[in-house]
């Protein structure tokens, strides 16, 4: 489903699995190519010894790469599943404070996706992810492999607006 920036926002705000653990999207770019996210520091995300626990920092990653490819195939009239198929994570220092990250999605990302759609059907690449901490100190780094499968192989794409 094609949806704007600004509901997809407000959709992942308050998306129970990261409304509760405080993962906040502050923003979906216009055209879909980024998105910036912070893991905000609380009671209900602190481990044992202060810090923001390693699940919150993993699951914070988890739905963007996926939710940023989804809208910007199907903005180029694909039909298209995709999600994440693997992924992991380093941790590198204790998140004490608020961690933030922005993921980008480049023009030569996005065309190597739709020609191997067009030619495969599939597309499975594993991109980068980093999380720093309100000093700018990188705290995690995370590389999530994308799956997106073209529902319609063999067809034309063709815009639906």
């Amino acid at each position: 489903m094609i949806i704007s920036q600004n509901t997809l926002k407000w959709v992942m705000r308050f998306y129970p699995p990261l409304f509760f653990q405080r993962i906040w999207v502050q923003k979906f770019d216009d055209d879909f190519k980024s998105c910036s996210v912070k893991i905000g520091k609380s009671f209900l995300n602190k481990n044992y010894n202060g810090s923001i626990f390693g699940g919150t920092i993993y699951a914070a990653t988890d739905p963007f790469y996926a939710l940023l490819f989804d809208q910007l195939m199907q903005r180029r009239g694909f039909k298209v599943r995709v999600w994440l198929k693997s992924a992991s994570i380093q941790y590198l220092k204790p998140g004490h404070s608020h961690l933030f990250f922005t993921i980008r999605v480049t023009d030569e990302m996005v065309t190597e996706a739709e020609e191997a759609l067009k030619t495969l059907g599939k597309f499975v690449k594993a991109y980068p992810m980093e999380i720093t901490n309100k000093k700018g100190e990188l705290c995690a780094t995370v590389m999530n492999e994308i799956y997106i499968r073209n529902l319609h192989q063999g067809e034309v794409p063709t815009v639906a607006y």
